[in-house]
């Protein structure tokens, strides 16, 4: 799945380590160590695609598990490529964490490697198929301008009422090989049924700490629990329930709480949107009171700030969540789903 290319190869290849990426001191993991988890007191070897499933290995793992990310920090995980003594790592690995879908690199790789605790987070939980709003580029049009531009899209439907996200965004490609969305991390109910998935392969590949995996699954899920009740209550009485983005990464979380995300460009949030689109995004903005136009950020604020510029709204930042670096608004995935939330609550309106 090519979805985007936003990092010119020359800048990905000196972002790139030469090893795996070890992890850094700002997100809080042991340092790796060799050797089996069941001798001489070892810890098990985890390799992580990218930040979401480093995070959870961590968690889960705690003390038991050094833990490797094949994604350095800053780096956009979609356009990752594996040096060859990279992928010949890979075999040394006692689990390996990914998200099919995300890194075709990394995917590659992996099927190479087969490695035996080799965990799909994608095969955890039900993927599902969200609309980007770029569909609608031409909603509002004439019949007759609209049958002209029938060849490049069709224009999606369900957006005249607020807070049926899930009815207006079905049957709509997001760029996985499948057409599904594999952005789930960003739902914290569909992120806590990875969990328990994650946790259960720990338990399997090294049942010697069975017990602690299992307690520290479980209070991983009873925190994703409560910042769902967060969320659900941060944003169930709001101005507006649309929501402006330049990346749709959204959808889950869009759906979950019965919001609607427009995205400019779709999955590139680098690309240039069509003047039908910018068009339609100020009839949008203006029918449903929007007022601010986010943007993530691993990429460019270029697109977001025309678009609030000819509209007059705000921008803000709105964090896919596929890296933590020092632009972060916040150290891990509960500070910066909070932070998410906090935004969301200020755009929309939240009473």
């Amino acid at each position: 799945m090519n979805v985007r290319r936003l990092i010119p190869p020359t800048a990905l290849a000196g972002a790139v380590a030469l090893g795996l990426v070890s992890l850094s001191a700002c997100a809080g993991s042991p340092d790796a160590a060799g050797g089996d988890s069941g001798s001489g007191g070892g810890k098990l070897d985890v390799v992580a695609s990218f930040y979401p499933m480093q995070f959870l290995a961590e968690r889960i793992g705690g003390g038991h598990v050094a833990v490797e990310t094949l994604t350095k920090p800053g780096v956009e995980p979609h356009d990752l490529e594996l040096k060859p003594r990279q992928v010949g790592a890979l075999g040394d690995a006692d689990v390996i964490l990914y998200l099919k879908g995300i890194q075709p690199a990394v995917d590659e790789a992996i099927a190479q490697a087969r490695v035996e605790n080799t965990v799909d987070a994608a095969t955890l939980t039900k993927l599902e198929e969200h609309g980007t709003g770029v569909d609608d580029a031409h909603a509002g049009e004439s019949p007759e301008e609209h049958a002209a531009h029938a060849g490049e899209g069709h224009a999606e439907e369900g957006h005249e009422e607020a807070g049926h996200a899930e009815e207006g965004h079905e049957g709509h490609d997001h760029g996985s090989e499948a057409g599904a969305d594999p952005h789930i991390w960003l739902d914290p109910v569909k992120y806590a049924e990875v969990a328990k998935g994650v946790g259960a392969a720990f338990e399997k590949a090294d049942p010697a700490h069975a017990a602690d995996y299992k307690k520290n699954t479980a209070d991983l899920v009873k925190k994703l629990e409560g910042l769902d009740t967060e969320f659900e209550t941060g944003l169930k009485n709001t101005t507006t329930r649309t929501f402006i983005t330049t990346h749709s990464a959204f959808g889950y979380l869009a759906e979950r709480y019965g919001l609607d995300q427009e995205g400019i460009s779709g999955l590139d949030p680098e690309s240039e949107p069509s003047p039908a689109r910018m068009k339609e995004l100020q009839r949008v903005a203006a029918r449903e009171k929007v007022t601010t136009v986010f943007f993530e950020t691993l990429a460019s604020d270029k697109t977001a700030k025309t678009l609030a510029g000819d509209t007059g709204l705000k921008t803000d930042v709105l964090d896919p969540l596929e890296g933590i670096t020092d632009r972060s608004r916040g150290d891990d995935y509960f500070e910066v789903m909070r932070s998410n939330l906090d935004a969301l609550k200020k755009a929309l309106g939240a009473k």
